[in-house]
């Protein structure tokens, strides 16, 4: 995705966006600097979506080097990808605040194009183990921009708009999904000459970063509270906002730093050991783990494989799986409206309870296709609506609940376990999906919905409504 691709994107979002007008603070350098780090979340979302359709022509090409079971190890392959994230988030945060946003996205950038070579020639090299290699470090390279961008955008975002460049994240996410899936319909890439190119096509994203990001400014809350130098601080803030009228921000970082001095610094074995900590943290992880035992990434890994299972031929499947991704992009931009309006707790039932259903509901014609034809055609479209509401509020609540739960003190070592827990479950679902496959065949979801059942009780009975509650009261009920 161009830089130019990933302004006009954002400048639509932050258009649309209640209250938000272009000439309040938007200016060519904060967008150009935007673009630049959320080309990190558009390289998330291709890799995520693009390893679904060339399934068949991978397993092949593990067939010619090795006799094992080529099924297994493209669940390697796919899972191999988690591995990486779960090193890549905790990377992430010391690279951020050892070298600061910009340097740590420019790393990450290159680092990127290493996993993106290996894997675009491993065909040509003949060799599994460079597409499982490559793998792993673009899973790294994700993981690590799945914390630094959203941590970069939020800091040089003005307060106004911080909600609307927020979403940007999850924006590029979906269009780098749909990208991704879309080249590998069978008239583009999805062939058996064409898959190499889908992997070396995710050199571009990081390459384009890394020609963009030395020309974007460090985070002025970076250099002004990292680095204690108020003078570059005031220079980057100048050139992201367009002018000099920057005193009333660099007055509130002043505030947020004295205030983070005088509040307790809390580590992840604290979480453990205080109640009132505890709490939150259960809370928290239930939450991250309900978004990928759920079964989501089952979908966004296989669904080209689920789709032909219910009886659809592989080029069609390819080309349903599209839908999965525009699914997503949708329903990213219709419940940004509704997270302020209808509440945190509200939206994640709501989400739990419909992918309950249409789980049920995916089941009940994956089961009956072969008597009934026109089933595989509901099979899809129960799919889609699974994915539509995963997209109404577990795709983005849990990633922003543990900020909301937790006091600045704690707040850092909570989301950090957060994100751990998230990836950990990914790489489980990703490796255990097709085992659990041959081994259930069309009850193979069943498993899923009886978690989602679990997570929407406990998401009834525990988790508190966040919505227009400060941190200070939000913390206050867990210490009762």
């Amino acid at each position: 995705m161009s830089s130019d691709v990933a302004s006009s994107l954002l400048r639509r979002r932050i258009a649309s966006s209640p209250g938000v007008k272009m000439s309040g603070g938007t200016t060519g350098a904060l967008l150009y600097s935007v673009s630049a780090a959320v080309l990190g979340m558009f390289q998330f979302g291709y890799n995520t979506g693009v390893i679904n359709a060339p399934r068949t022509f991978i397993e092949n090409f593990i067939r010619e080097q090795y006799d094992a079971s080529p099924a297994l190890i493209f669940s390697v392959i796919v899972s191999i990808f988690a591995v990486g994230g779960m090193i890549g988030c905790p990377f992430a945060s010391w690279m951020l605040e050892k070298f600061g946003r910009q340097k740590a996205l420019l790393f990450n950038a290159a680092f990127g194009v290493l996993g993106a070579v290996l894997m675009g020639f491993s065909k040509m090299a003949s060799s599994v183990e460079m597409l499982i290699i490559g793998r792993f470090l673009i899973g790294i390279n994700c993981g690590f921009a799945t914390t630094a961008s959203p941590t970069y955008v939020s800091e040089i975002a003005p307060l106004n708009m911080r909600g609307a460049f927020g979403t940007v994240n999850q924006l590029a996410v979906a269009f780098g999904m749909i990208f991704g899936q879309i080249l590998g319909i069978d008239v583009i890439l999805g062939s058996n000459e064409g898959w190499p190119w889908l992997f070396k096509l995710a050199v571009l994203p990081s390459a384009i970063q890394c020609f963009m990001l030395p020309f974007a400014p460090e985070s002025p809350r970076f250099l002004l509270l990292g680095v204690r130098d108020e003078e570059r601080a005031r220079e980057a803030l100048t050139k992201i906002r367009g002018n000099s009228e920057i005193e009333n921000e660099i007055n509130d970082m002043h505030a947020e730093d004295q205030a983070a001095r005088q509040e307790e610094k809390f580590t992840i074995m604290d979480l453990f050991r205080i109640q009132a900590l505890r709490t939150p943290l259960v809370i928290g992880i239930v939450m991250h783990l309900s978004q990928q035992l759920g079964g989501i990434n089952a979908v966004l890994y296989y669904s080209a494989t689920i789709f032909v299972s219910a009886g659809l031929t592989e080029e069609d499947a390819r080309l349903a799986v599209i839908g999965v991704g525009s699914t997503l992009f949708v329903m990213a931009l219709v419940s940004i409206p509704l997270m302020d309006r209808l509440g945190r707790r509200t939206l994640q039932l709501v989400g739990l309870g419909g992918m309950t259903v249409f789980s049920v509901l995916m089941t009940i014609a994956f089961f009956t296709y072969e008597n009934n034809k026109t089933m595989s055609i509901f099979a899809v479209i129960f799919t889609f609506l699974y994915v539509a509401f995963f997209g109404v509020g577990p795709s983005s609540i849990p990633w922003m609940i543990l900020s909301e739960l937790f006091g600045q003190g704690a707040r850092s070592a909570a989301v950090s376990l957060g994100a751990l827990v998230n990836w950990f479950a990914n790489f489980i679902v990703g490796l255990s999906f097709i085992p659990m496959s041959d081994a259930l065949g069309n009850f193979v979801f069943l498993p899923f919905t009886v978690l989602l059942i679990l997570f929407f009780a406990f998401t009834y009975f525990k988790l508190p409504e966040t919505k227009n509650r400060t941190i200070e009261e939000v913390t206050a009920l867990f210490k009762k």
